[in-house]
């Protein structure tokens, strides 16, 4: 269906648009208008979809390709926001609301085609015209128009999402790998060449990484990828048997990128490099970017549309979904068997992101809720079952980006000392600490300073401590940086509140978050977002449902660590950036508990150890064990860490089974026997 007359259909697709660019024939004259507007934008990709397959595009100047890379994105600018038809509250304005959130729907699908025009994928650009033109047709009759995106999103899920797996897994994928290795990257143009939207932050991290030595950047691939190596090593996985490693990354990193990319064909890898998803039935369910992307115009915009397939889930789709994602991993299961795992480098810098609460948006009903989190647990199954958990690794690093501010360069110094920390000096300390919480029957964690945590986190009792731990010791390996000790808590018993006055998690900041726990599991839950507003309280709630619980009526604790990483700590607050940080550094700056799966999900029966021989047996919780009788209730498919910075710790005190106290943290420092090197970046 995809490839059937492809040039006739796009012939005939685009000359009926430019006519409909010039006179939209509708008796509703904003109908009329909002199709001429975005007929008009269709004809312009037309055009750089030619300039695109003849390589014109090539000859333009850096001037030419940002005008032309401002023209694609501006009016998704925050100060135009207002009276963008991406915006469900201003299409909800002029059209009402059940036509205004469908076309508002349907600008968010169009702005996929310019993706597809800079990589000329003619199949697509295809189909979403004639989806445009079909919607056209039908005017202001709503029902029509749902029908005309339900069976769009069917017909072509198929296709899109076999699509979508190949380029995970076939290195011969290669629009972005060529990019990176073909380019001049001193010739700041090559990052138009993806069709992502390109900042000064983009062009300055790129001419940034310019300036930095071979040696620099050979150094800093290789901790990124020794990082991925180890991953296999540790965890006793041959990764030998892996022919293929998928990249993710921000663009402006792709001189590091390729320096990554050789040291890898070293260890017998080739990249595989993906785009984050820009169509509905590919998006993550959560809204987070899985893949490389450039500059996000608008998050508000993103926010906004977060739930959009809210408009055509239901439980045939569902099936249909499943059933591509089965046919599409069978289809490759040779490359999926090879394939490696993710090997991630996040950013961080830009300035922190609170939502605003948009009436208009789609919002997932109870019952989509309940779809949605059947679709996750089968879809993770599909991927488990041809990308074993047990065979596959991963890595994941973060670097800041000019955004962050006028000391960018020293910040990006001072990370990547902190992404190289004393590994030996690391596992000696944390080992002290593990030694210590191996005689615990639980762990008590108080905060101070207005921080309300009270909890008692139960951990799994060792047997045998000279061969047994159950605390992992977690060093420079897929957790760059090291620095944190985290275990599967027993989950009955686990009880208490959690507490923290600010913290991102998935990208959204909260406000005052409240976690109340019973037995392991989430009873309770508020925050501050949006305390001034009307039903305040439960919109905040509906935040944290959709985006830590990910629509779950409870999560279990799936993790318990104490971070290690003094260092970042004292760095974030001496450039005052805590709030600017990735999970990935925060979680090393103090403890953090991880609600969903546990950090071995689907790999439990693999075998792990500390670098001091011992194995580690906290591997499985009263959940993950379910797996045995029950699987269809052993994974949530989610896990985020809510970590309490080092201030709001009153104290960390391990009770073990002679009600015995020893404390780790008091007041917010170490005061282990062992560990008190920690607090000497506080005093520096």
């Amino acid at each position: 269906m995809f490839n059937d007359n492809l040039e006739e259909r796009y012939n005939l697709s685009i000359d009926r648009i430019k006519e409909i660019s010039q006179n939209a024939e509708l008796d509703n004259e904003e109908l009329a208008r909002f199709y001429m507007y975005e007929a008009k934008f269709i004809v312009k990709l037309d055009e750089i979809y030619k300039l695109s397959k003849s390589g014109k595009l090539d000859d333009y100047s850096l001037e030419e390709l940002q005008k032309l890379n401002k023209s694609l994105y501006e009016e998704l600018d925050p100060k135009l926001y207002g009276t963008c038809y991406g915006n469900p509250k201003y299409a909800c304005g002029i059209f009402g609301e059940d036509l205004g959130k469908i076309l508002s729907f349907l600008y968010v699908e169009l702005r996929g085609l310019i993706v597809l025009a800079f990589e000329t994928r003619l199949d697509e650009m295809v189909a979403l015209q004639e989806l445009f033109i079909e919607c056209y047709l039908f005017g202001n009759n709503v029902n029509e128009l749902k029908d005309a995106i339900y069976w769009y999103v069917s017909d072509y899920s198929d296709d899109l999402i076999e699509e979508r797996i190949k380029e995970l897994l076939d290195p011969d994928e290669d629009f972005a790998t060529r990019i990176i290795m073909d380019s001049d990257l001193t010739d700041l143009r090559y990052l138009y060449k993806f069709g992502e939207y390109i900042t000064d932050n983009e062009l300055k991290t790129a001419k940034y990484l310019n300036t930095l030595s071979d040696e620099e950047i050979n150094s800093m691939a290789r901790t990124f990828t020794e990082g991925y190596r180890k991953g296999f090593e540790l965890t006793g996985k041959d990764i030998t048997k892996k022919k293929t490693v998928n990249i993710r990354f921000c663009l402006g990193f792709e001189r590091l990128v390729r320096e990554e990319i050789k040291e890898f064909a070293k260890i017998g890898l080739k990249p595989t490099i993906y785009r984050a998803a820009y169509n509905s039935i590919n998006k993550t369910i959560s809204g987070a970017k899985v893949g490389y992307y450039g500059a996000i115009a608008n998050k508000q915009f993103e926010y906004d549309h977060k739930q959009d397939y809210a408009l055509y889930f239901n439980n045939d789709f569902v099936e249909r979904k499943l059933g591509a994602t089965r046919l599409a991993y069978e289809k490759y299961k040779d490359l999926a068997s090879v394939h490696g795992g993710p090997a991630v480098m996040e950013v961080f810098g830009e300035t922190p992101f609170e939502p605003e609460n948009n009436d208009f948006s789609y919002k997932l009903s109870d019952k989509q809720q309940k779809m949605i989190v059947k679709y996750s647990n089968e879809a993770s199954a599909i991927v488990n079952n041809y990308i074993k958990g047990e065979e596959r690794s991963f890595t994941i690093i973060a670097y800041p980006t000019p955004e962050i501010g006028d000391k960018f360069e020293e910040i990006f110094g001072e990370t990547v000392k902190i992404n190289t920390l004393d590994y030996d000096k690391y596992k000696t300390i944390q080992e002290k600490i593990i030694d210590a919480l191996d005689r615990a029957k639980y762990v008590e964690v108080k905060g101070q300073n207005g921080n309300t945590t009270d909890i008692k986190v139960s951990i799994m009792k060792v047997n045998n401590p000279d061969k047994e731990t159950v605390f992992e010791n977690c060093l420079a390996d897929v957790n760059i940086p090291l620095g944190e000790t985290f275990t599967s808590p027993v989950l009955k018993g686990t009880t208490g509140r959690i507490n923290v006055s600010s913290v991102f998690l998935n990208d959204l900041k909260f406000t005052n978050l409240t976690v109340d726990l019973k037995d392991g599991f989430v009873t309770d839950y508020s925050c501050d977002n949006f305390k001034d507003e009307d039903g305040g309280m439960e919109k905040g709630r509906e935040m944290f449902k959709a985006n830590v619980l990910y629509n779950h009526e409870t999560l279990p604790m799936g993790e318990f660590a104490i971070g290690t990483n003094t260092t970042a700590y004292v760095m974030a607050n001496k450039y005052d950036i805590v709030y600017k940080l990735p999970i990935l550094i925060v979680e090393k700056m103090g403890p953090h508990f991880a609600l969903g799966d546990t950090c071995y999900d689907r790999a439990e029966d693999v075998k792990v150890y500390n670098p001091n021989g011992k194995e580690i047996i906290s591997r499985d919780n009263e959940v993950s064990i379910l797996r045995k009788s029950n699987p269809d209730k052993a994974y949530y498919n989610c896990h985020t860490d809510i970590t309490i910075p080092y201030d709001e710790i009153g104290n960390i005190t391990v009770v073990d089974y002679d009600n015995n106290r020893t404390d780790i943290i008091r007041n917010g420092r170490f005061v282990l026997e062992g560990t008190l090197s920690l607090n000497d970046p506080f005093n520096e």
